[in-house]
């Protein structure tokens, strides 16, 4: 059975408009560690029942992975990704940096994504081929073609157990940002990071880290508003890539080489 995804759009965006009604009126409650620094809210638990259980009568025939409780049903194919709350941390502090990212892959390709930032009032879409919108306008990223003029995000930090070692290329990459870019943000969502690379608010965003509920909806919209998305040796992205790089296409080669040298700083 062939689906043309895009008729899928307008069912991932209800799904998205369920998640943000349950992170707006409900506190936090109870926090369950993941591990060092690393945790789920009952609010984020209630968000991946609520679209597993959606999606699962609007679309039986396909997959679904959740962040919190994985892969509840095997997929033919086309597999639905879920963050239900990314950017929990912020959400547990009451920055209403943070939403629901819902995206569709096909194998390690992304085709389709919904970002909801509901205490933004803001809802981003994508499928491929279609273009990428905000509350229905299209976006489009910005035309910031020097470092100099460039506002960059960057992924969080690593915890955990290696955490040292993990930070090393990314404490690397923050010097060589500072010393160049015109400003550095680390908004705290790669959901975030993404559709804000779409919308032109940020030049281009660093991630040395590549969840699949994190980025397959960003990816597809960033794509489609006009951003390249690669790897750290800039082949194309998709769910297997290492890192997650999205940035205006004329900002790149200078964006690649700065990320490569320090990278190789950080290996010394």
């Amino acid at each position: 059975m062939t689906i043309d995804v895009r008729t899928l759009l307008p069912v991932a965006e209800r799904a998205a408009s369920i998640a943000g009604e349950i992170i707006t009126t409900r506190a936090p409650g109870v926090v369950t560690a993941k591990g060092d620094r690393d945790m789920a809210t009952e609010v984020d638990y209630a968000v991946e029942h609520a679209v597993r259980e959606f999606l699962s009568k609007e679309t039986p025939e396909l997959g679904f992975l959740g962040e919190e409780e994985g892969a509840s049903r095997p997929g033919q194919g086309l597999t639905w990704v879920l963050d239900p709350v990314d950017g929990t941390a912020n959400f547990l502090h009451g920055i209403p940096l943070c939403g629901v990212s819902l995206g569709l892959v096909d194998g390690d390709v992304p085709l389709l994504g919904v970002v909801g930032l509901p205490f933004l009032g803001v809802r981003y879409s994508a499928a491929q081929g279609a273009g990428a919108t905000a509350n229905g306008s299209p976006v489009q990223v910005s035309g910031a073609a020097e470092l100099q003029d460039a506002v960059v995000a960057l992924g969080d930090y690593a915890v955990g157990a290696d955490a040292a070692e993990r930070n090393r290329p990314r404490f690397a990459l923050t010097q060589e940002l500072a010393a160049r870019v015109q400003r550095v943000r680390m908004l705290g969502s790669a959901a975030i990071d993404l559709v804000w690379v779409a919308d032109g608010k940020v030049d281009a965003s660093v991630m040395l880290s590549n969840n699949p509920w994190d980025t397959a909806a960003g990816v597809v919209i960033a794509r489609e508003a006009g951003a390249l998305v690669v790897d750290l040796d800039g082949s194309p992205h998709d769910m297997a890539s290492r890192a997650t790089i999205a940035t205006s296409p004329a900002l790149a080669p200078e964006l690649l080489k700065l990320l490569t040298a320090a990278l190789l700083h950080a290996s010394e």
